[in-house]
């Protein structure tokens, strides 16, 4: 999409080191794995729609079937959309414009990285094919990924591709920041999208090791015979789901960061207005999360065996990091105050993620309380409480940044219409599909079951309403996705600066950019801010 481009060459984004060209194709796989993945969503809940078998083959053979739905769709909705959604697609376009830098640090590992990506998002596409398809869920806990006939190397295998990728990005991203920001652009200038990147990535050069040697130990334990997660033979399943959920919880908040960060941009373009506190929300808010985020893992594992006094101590690190969330939130309020705020398709995205963050966070309370987790923690609650605070926040950042800076990345500017027709489908379908779940979870409904007929008879009725909210957001992301396609090929022509912004993407570059991103190198001075509205 570049504006010296002549036409489309595959050769030319098959080899590109540019990152712009590198950030789209992360968006292109992105999308892909979130399409298929959220294809497993509409099986699962039509096959929760009742109690007993629906769609699966019959009652011997349907958890197996469930649990491959609910394998992929936890997968590739997590690694392979949300993370390279946000900080592969968003930070390698943004990023290096942002700071006004000509491309990243380590461009040849930049294209690296992202086929690493294209082949975990390959491999775990194999599950369809391959006989002994992958049954271990999205977490491969063991005994069970242990001992199932299932294909545990393959759900390994693109763990290790798409984090090994991920590390490449987090090591590039951070040197790219800190080496290669513009003449006289200090750190107090940086967009709050470049600040959420840096702090993610931070926490992901430290974090995904640890996953990648729990899931090589669970390789050893199948097929090598080693018995680190056995206890018959010494070894300890809790250490599994310990250093699982030591990646795993800081992750929630390598994508909570970034998808915080594109709302920043937006909120103060459209309200023409700075950035509310941008101190506390930068040092007291993203790097305190930094520094707390390793030490909340264990309220995923209060009903596993630990000392009380663990659990006591890490319930209250839970509590602590609502305080950095907190002023971050505050902080996004306080941007749109006495704003002349525009209510276009990416601002629609962020307030309706105000609406989430109130929910997700407010459900988020009770789950950090040892006496409530213990009774709601295995229950559709959680299931509820997650989509709205991480998977459908996060997803409408991604969406949110994709129509924001979608004539930047074009030339073109979106169909408004078709775009606020699929944000209405996915805002409502999104809280029909989990308000039952908050519901029934209160009530005792488990989560992953995929046959709940010994339950309540009125919870047949919560799941067919909820399934009936999950076509609803299908509908939307259909229109969605495809309003992009269509505007990328015949949308209008779209002005360098459509939204009025003072960031150095939208005043200093072509649009779509060229190869070098700025025809001349840019400077900044001492008072220059992206948040400089009057």
């Amino acid at each position: 999409m570049s504006s010296a481009s002549s036409g489309f060459k595959l050769g030319e984004w098959i080899f590109t080191t540019d990152h712009k060209r590198i950030g789209v194709l992360y968006l292109i796989g992105s999308i892909a794995a979130f399409a298929v993945a959220g294809l497993m969503a509409l099986l699962i809940r039509i096959e929760q729609s009742s109690p007993g078998p629906t769609i699966v083959s019959d009652a011997f053979t349907g958890g197996d079937q469930y649990n491959v739905w609910l394998y992929f769709h936890g997968a590739a909705m997590i690694l392979g959309f949300l993370i390279p959604g946000l900080t592969g697609f968003a930070a390698n376009y943004l990023l290096p414009l942002m700071i006004g830098a000509k491309d990243v640090a380590f461009p040849r590992i930049n294209a690296l990285s992202v086929w690493l990506f294209w082949a975990g998002i390959v491999v775990a596409l194999l599950t369809f094919i391959v006989p002994d398809k992958p049954d271990v869920m999205w977490t491969g806990y063991p005994p069970y990924s242990i001992t199932t006939a299932g294909n545990t190397a393959l759900y390994v295998f693109t763990v290790h591709l798409m984090g090994f990728s991920s590390i490449l990005a987090a090591v590039n991203f951070l040197v790219t920041i800190i080496y290669m920001r513009a003449p006289g652009m200090g750190w107090n200038q940086l967009n709050m999208f470049v600040w959420s990147c840096f702090t993610a990535l931070i926490i992901q050069l430290i974090f995904v090791p640890v996953l990648a040697a729990a899931v090589t130990l669970l390789l050893f334990d199948r097929y090598l015979g080693t018995h680190f997660f056995d206890p018959a033979n010494g070894g300890d399943v809790l250490l599994y789901q310990n250093l699982f959920w030591f990646y795993s919880h800081p992750a929630v908040y390598v994508i909570f960061l970034p998808a915080m960060g594109i709302f920043y941009e937006i909120f103060s373009t459209m309200s023409k207005n700075p950035i509310f506190n941008y101190k506390a929300a930068v040092y007291g808010g993203m790097c305190l999360i930094v520094v707390i985020s390793g030490e909340v893992w264990i309220h995923h594992l209060y009903y596993s065996g630990m000392p009380d006094w663990l659990r006591i101590g890490q319930m209250v690190t839970t509590l602590m990091i609502s305080v950095p969330v907190g002023l971050m939130t505050i902080s996004l309020f306080g941007t749109l105050y006495k704003g002349a705020i525009t209510f276009n398709v990416p601002m629609y995205y962020g307030t309706a993620a105000l609406y989430l963050l109130l929910i997700g966070g407010l459900t988020g309370i009770p789950l950090a309380m040892t006496v409530m987790a213990v009774h709601l923690g295995e229950t559709s609650f959680v299931h509820a409480h997650f989509h709205f605070i991480m998977g459908i926040f996060s997803t409408f950042a991604v969406f949110a940044a994709v129509d924001f800076w979608f004539p930047k990345i074009a030339g073109k500017m979106l169909n408004e219409k078709q775009g606020k027709l699929g944000f209405w489908f996915n805002f409502i379908g999104v809280n029909i599909t989990f308000w039952p779940l908050f519901i029934i979870g209160v009530e005792g409904m488990p989560r992953r079951y995929w046959d709940y007929s010994q339950f309540p008879v009125h919870f047949g009725a919560y799941h067919k309403v909820a399934t009936i909210g999950a076509f609803i957001v299908a509908i939307g992301m259909i229109l969605t996705i495809s309003n992009w396609i269509i505007s990328a090929i015949r949308g209008e022509k779209a002005p360098s600066n459509p939204w009025g912004s003072n960031s150095l993407e939208w005043t200093h570059t072509a649009t779509p950019p060229g190869p070098g991103n700025f025809p001349t190198p840019v400077t900044v001075d001492a008072n220059w801010t992206p948040y400089s509205y009057k």
